[in-house]
């Protein structure tokens, strides 16, 4: 399993009237994570109660956040400040609906066989490429690049 934090202490922060987000972990090292809201879904332990498809919210030039609900806090017996020891990995990010979306992009490109004929690792390696931007207009750049370089026979076939 990919994780992102493994049994680390975080503080469960509290920032009053902030709605949902009154009380948060704020998850180290997760800036670079592309996705918008609703994208990014983790699932792990929190003092060792289970999470699952968590939302891991976006924060901009800053690390992610998850919210602590109520029913967590009340689990773990742990309110704002105190400490807790968090693991989490990202569930898998890829969506078969969007890969079917840049497939049809490549048939209508007319570069579909060019890029079946990858390795199947060259192709998974491309859809993560794809589907890692973080708004839908990087991902069309995204796709129309690559189409660019399989038309241009630019990668190699394994």
């Amino acid at each position: 399993m990919n994780y992102i934090i493994e049994n680390e202490k975080l503080t469960l922060q509290y920032i009053p009237g902030n709605g949902a987000w009154t009380y948060q972990l704020i998850i180290p090292n997760t800036r670079n994570i592309k996705g918008k809201w609703g994208d990014l879904k983790v699932s792990g332990t929190i003092d060792d109660y289970e999470i699952k498809n968590k939302n891991l919210g976006p924060v901009k030039n800053s690390d992610k956040k998850i919210s602590v609900n109520s029913e967590i806090r009340n689990a773990i017996n742990k309110k704002g400040g105190d400490t807790v020891i968090v693991t989490l990995h990202l569930e898998n990010q890829t969506n078969k609906k969007d890969n079917t979306e840049i497939l049809e992009c490549f048939r209508d490109a007319q570069v579909i066989s060019l890029f079946e004929d990858l390795s199947k690792n060259q192709r998974e390696e491309l859809f993560k490429e794809i589907n890692d931007v973080s708004t839908d207009n990087q991902k069309a750049e995204k796709i129309v690049d690559i189409i660019e370089k399989l038309g241009n026979k630019m990668y190699e076939t394994e």
